[in-house]
């Protein structure tokens, strides 16, 4: 199977996605922030099934470090999903204040953490594209 930048320009796209969603909610009702959380919330935890699906039909293929991966990340979201639901159940000005230091430092991990794929990702690609030479390389040679 060959890599190619095709799935960078899709990343691309949703990053740009995100951000337009972002920007937009600073200047919206809570009721619209509100339903945007939900739909995000909702698109994450299908994206993330998604995502544990392939992985687990290429634990196969690559072994267990991608699978150790996705359920370190899983293990993540459902602390962090639980955090909250907790929070949002009890809506005082101290526990509200909580959840919104939690959210932003959530948000600032998340957006590391995103960043950090992306690196690896193009890392990845890279890896695979050279060993992919490496494939014609030594094929050219035996002809």
């Amino acid at each position: 199977m060959s890599v190619s930048a095709d799935s960078l320009d899709k990343l691309s796209q949703k990053i740009e996605e995100a951000k337009r969603s972002i920007m937009a909610a600073a200047s919206e009702s809570e009721a619209e922030v509100e339903s945007k959380v939900e739909k995000a919330r909702k698109q994450a935890d299908d994206r993330a099934a998604e995502l544990g699906a392939q992985t687990h039909e290429a634990a196969a293929e690559s072994g267990a470090h991608w699978q150790r991966i996705r359920s370190d990340w899983e293990r993540h979201r459902r602390d962090v999903r639980g955090r909250i639901d907790e929070a949002e159940a009890d809506r005082d000005l101290e526990s509200a204040e909580t959840r919104a230091e939690w959210a932003e430092a959530d948000a600032r991990d998340a957006v590391a953490f995103a960043s950090n794929a992306i690196d690896e990702a193009t890392f990845a690609m890279l890896d695979a594209i050279l060993a992919r030479k490496d494939v014609k390389v030594l094929l050219d040679t035996r002809t």
